[in-house]
């Protein structure tokens, strides 16, 4: 793989893990995820950015790491992690505090199972792999009907995911008060859900907890605009407008 442009340790977290490197892409909501939960953790960590545009994830230096050649990748003293949801669950093992999944036995199952409504539901149906690459690429769909397939997958996941935060009570988060594996999977979703202009008002419940999630520092901090490898004219898709709305 090519050298990355940059690579950095961030200096700003209070608890330093040694050892430990995140492979990313900035507007990977699979990376957000995981920046989220090393910033709310208080997590050190370096930094190497894996430009996907170019391809160096598919290059072998790269699938010497990530044998799927996926993003993100995390080594911690040498051992590899793949696949943002065991990070998290990784994360939650070596820093507990705080835990991202917790709770009895049934609390931890519906954190578990909110997330994967975004992770195993929508995500892989809208991943550039599936979405733009098979679905538009190889079945010639229209920039209407990839339009109408982003929109649809997005739809019918929220859809569920609401009817469980409704069904949870009140909080400030999708599973109660406290920020959980669930919460980290939704926001980045949100995110690509705006990015392309995809309606979201039937789901009032969950934009409650969008707004609340956008408070946190390690949530803003973690956003794809704020990281080194963004191209530094991107465009945020939570502006200051939004923002103060």
């Amino acid at each position: 793989m090519s050298a990355p442009v940059h690579s950095t340790t961030t200096s700003h977290m209070a608890k330093p893990a040694k050892g430990i490197t995140l492979y990313g892409y900035f507007r990977s909501s699979t990376s957000f995820r995981v920046r989220i939960a090393l910033a709310l953790k208080g997590i050190a960590y370096e930094y190497k950015p894996v430009n996907l545009l170019i391809g160096e994830h598919k290059e072998a230096a790269y699938r010497a790491i990530h044998p799927q050649g996926l993003v993100p990748a995390l080594v911690h003293n040498g051992q590899v992690v793949t696949q943002s949801m065991a990070i998290m669950e990784y994360l939650d093992d070596i820093a507990p505090d705080p835990l991202l999944v917790t709770g009895t036995a049934a609390q931890k199952a519906r954190i578990r199972a909110m997330a994967q409504i975004i992770a195993c539901d929508i995500h892989p149906m809208n991943n550039l792999n599936v979405w733009k690459a098979y679905v538009g690429g190889v079945l010639k769909a229209t920039d209407d009907q990839l339009k109408d397939w982003y929109m649809h997958w997005i739809h019918q996941g929220l859809a569920s995911y609401e009817l469980m935060v409704s069904d949870g009570g009140e909080g400030l988060y999708s599973c109660g008060n406290q920020v959980s594996m669930a919460d980290l999977c939704l926001l980045p979703q949100l995110y690509n859900a705006r990015r392309f202009d995809v309606p979201l008002e039937r789901f009032p419940r969950i934009l409650q907890v969008e707004k609340n999630m956008l408070k946190l520092a390690a949530v803003q901090q973690a956003l794809p605009e704020r990281q080194m490898d963004a191209p530094r004219d991107l465009k945020p898709v939570y502006d200051a407008a939004f923002m103060a709305a």
